[in-house]
């Protein structure tokens, strides 16, 4: 059986294709017309064949959806009146509770909660999060990405995960660049400390390269814990030390690519999905494409060559 097709939201974020000014100049139109936001974003998705969405931050956000239409049964309604479901939500750092602080934990919990019930009432089971950022390097004191690190992470992890699967959502971890679950040793050591049955992964393809990393040897590996993967393509590694700052998703603009461009093994990649529980779902990722219908439709047939 053929798989779905989705993308994350935030491949609707260019201005261009709002014809606007600016990314703050979205958000500002966005924030005032939702529901323009949302009907144009569904549109554009039935147009470029890409049935499935990921909600994630701002104004492509769960709180958004029910701005625009009220509740979660009736964004759930407007959704498939055009043939299209939700995949997942995405948590990004700065839109939910510090992991790194200790005293977090029930807020933390809560925030995961509240996002599992919107997914569970419009028929999603995928809850993406990512570990908290790295520091830049040079930075005193120093943080270390240890082992200490990584349990207390992972007791985090457990909670959420557990809190979560009692509404039928799994917590799945993205592979975001800068982050604590960035290089490969990240990822081997973050799944080793979780419960597989609470803990699943989602890696991403072009986020894994720029670490100097091999995706398709990381799906290799985790392949049994998989559960939803960004498709997405890389120029070459980051080779320089990037600020870690509010910046630092910009800086590393410029190292990704469109799908078929890059340094992304797609055979081998679609080949190591297919061996994956989250093989029914291609998700397409392409941060900010000022022609989303035209790049979505592209990306897809990469993919479809791939998978064949």
């Amino acid at each position: 059986m053929s798989p779905r097709f989705a993308t994350d939201i935030i491949t609707f974020y260019h201005p261009d294709f709002w014809g606007l000014a600016s990314a703050d100049a979205v958000r500002e139109w966005a924030s005032a017309n939702p529901e323009g936001f949302w009907v144009r974003v569904m549109d554009a998705l039935a147009e470029a064949g890409v049935t499935g969405l990921e909600l994630t931050f701002a104004p492509g956000d769960i709180a958004s959806a029910l701005r625009a239409f009220g509740s979660a049964p009736a964004f759930r309604r407007e959704l498939a009146a055009r043939g299209l479901s939700v995949v997942s939500a995405f948590i990004a750092g700065n839109d939910c509770p510090d992991w790194r602080d200790a005293d977090n934990l029930p807020a933390i919990v809560a925030d995961a909660e509240r996002r599992a019930a919107f997914l569970a009432a419009v028929g999603a089971e995928l809850l993406v999060t990512g570990l908290p950022m790295r520091t830049t390097f040079g930075t005193r004191p120093p943080f270390f990405v240890d082992a200490a690190y990584m349990t207390r992470m992972a007791d985090i992890a457990h909670a959420v995960g557990e809190a979560v699967s009692r509404q039928g959502v799994r917590l799945a971890f993205h592979t975001e660049s800068n982050s604590t679950l960035w290089y490969e040793r990240d990822i081997d050591l973050f799944m080793s400390f979780t419960d597989p049955r609470y803990v699943w992964l989602c890696p991403d393809s072009c986020h894994i390269a720029l670490g100097g990393g091999d995706p398709v040897a990381v799906a290799r590996r985790h392949s049994q814990r998989i559960a939803l993967a960004h498709w997405k393509d890389a120029i070459r590694p980051i080779d320089v030390e990037l600020t870690v700052d509010e910046t630092v998703f910009a800086q590393q603009q410029p190292y990704m690519t469109a799908l078929g461009t890059g340094i992304v093994d797609w055979k081998g990649w679609a080949d190591a999905m297919s061996r994956t529980p989250g093989a029914d779902t291609v998700l397409i990722e392409l941060d900010e494409a000022a022609d989303p219908v035209g790049a979505l439709r592209a990306g897809r047939a990469v993919a479809t060559a791939a998978l064949a």
